[in-house]
């Protein structure tokens, strides 16, 4: 099932609007599922023993089994045993007789969610085979059937909400949706989620996010009111209330459209030759724009987005850079670190190498013949060394020139 609201709602610029989507019904307000909560009965109106009197025939529940309360009917009437499953619960008499006329109601009742549905059939008997047949009497079936034979009265209902049975998770949620002036609904902006387990999800840039708010206990109130702060002319639009609950395949949607107006400003013209005439206050004049929008006697004049949201994008653009720009330095500054470290382990691993200086001999043979010799360091130069040398291992010679 499926209900449908419109609303126009009208509110002055800068100021809160609140869309309003309530549903006390206690399928939105608890979530509980228990056994036996889809239950159909059949019920006789017979006017055979001369007063109208109601009969409970059967019942059956969808977590058990069939029960017929006349012994007299034990093993004569029944239901298909896969009733919940195919969603037929039509009813089979055996034997018909007599006593059997009147007018038949087939009721499917839903608990816990609320539903009750119910077909009403006529059944009249008849002795000739001749007469029997199935017609319409302008509100409801009527079966003409042979007595002694087997008559079906049909109740069938094959919707999803009596032939299956749901977990309890995630089966109530409301979302609000969202459709600028001129965008099909198909494109709708998804602004907040709501589901009964708790969880939350808000959607579209952070100062939507920040001035759009559903209260905490929606759903223990039923109330799931969207409040819009500051608004202004970028708010205009059709906003949607979509309420679903899957177990019982239930949608209720509420829509709201919203025109944002300015305050009318008031202009005083004077008349300076008259004084005694009070000022005639004037108007601005309307323009004539076919996007000017009328509803409820209410003047709507479409304005030009404002330059706030301009700058706040420009503010996320320029926050997004930097903190781009300091992730690229705190990157650069790990990297170089870690190539010091890598140049020092080389150093060590390759620079430091143990020498054993048992592989080197050293030949001490040549060093006897200075060590009975003092070594003098005291020379000025290296020419003194020298002469002193000469004359330490080359002794004067006498040479006789006339010889």
């Amino acid at each position: 099932s499926a209900v449908v609201s419109v609303l126009n709602v009208s509110a002055p610029r800068g100021s809160q609007a609140v869309l309003p989507c309530k549903s006390h019904r206690m399928v939105w307000t608890q979530d509980r599922l228990n056994d036996r909560q889809r239950v159909v009965h059949w019920d006789l109106l017979s006017t055979y023993y001369g007063d109208s009197k109601m009969e409970r025939l059967c019942d059956m529940y969808s977590a058990g089994h069939q029960r017929v309360y006349s012994s007299y009917n034990q093993g004569r009437i029944s239901m298909p045993r896969n009733a919940f499953k195919d969603g037929n619960f039509s009813l089979v008499i055996k034997d018909v007789a007599e006593s059997d006329e009147g007018t038949y109601s087939c009721s499917l009742h839903h608990h816990y969610c609320h539903l009750y549905e119910t077909v009403k059939i006529q059944l009249a008997i008849t002795k000739n085979a001749e007469d029997t047949s199935e017609y319409w009497d302008g509100e409801k079936p009527v079966v003409v059937a042979l007595e002694g034979s087997t008559v079906m009265l049909p109740c069938v209902n094959q919707e999803h909400i009596w032939t299956e049975r749901h977990s309890e998770e995630e089966q109530q949620v409301v979302h609000w949706d969202r459709q600028p002036p001129g965008v099909p609904h198909d494109r709708a902006d998804r602004l907040i989620d709501l589901y009964a387990s708790g969880e939350r999800r808000s959607y579209g840039p952070f100062f939507i996010r920040r001035k759009m708010n559903v209260t905490g206990a929606a759903f223990a109130l039923g109330d799931f009111s969207l409040s819009i702060s500051e608004l202004e002319s970028a708010d205009e639009g059709t906003y949607s209330c979509h309420l679903h609950h899957h177990y019982c395949g239930l949608h209720e949607r509420r829509i709201y459209q919203v025109f944002v107006t300015e305050p009318v400003r008031e202009k005083k013209v004077v008349n300076l030759t008259t004084h005694n005439v009070a000022p005639a206050p004037l108007f601005f004049p309307l323009p004539s724009d076919p996007n000017v929008v009328r509803g409820h006697n209410v003047i709507n004049v479409i304005i030009p987005e404002s330059r706030v949201h301009l700058f706040q994008q420009l503010g996320y653009i320029l926050a997004t850079l930097v903190l781009f720009i300091a992730l690229l330095i705190v990157i650069i500054l790990i990297s170089r670190k870690r190539r010091q470290r890598g140049y020092e382990y080389n150093v060590k691993k390759y620079g430091e190498k143990d020498v054993n200086l048992k592989e080197f001999t050293v030949d001490t043979t040549d060093l006897t013949q200075y060590k009975s010799e003092d070594i003098r360091l005291d020379y000025k130069n290296n020419i003194l060394k020298e002469k002193a040398e000469q004359a330490r291992s080359f002794p004067a010679k006498n040479i006789d020139l006339d010889k």
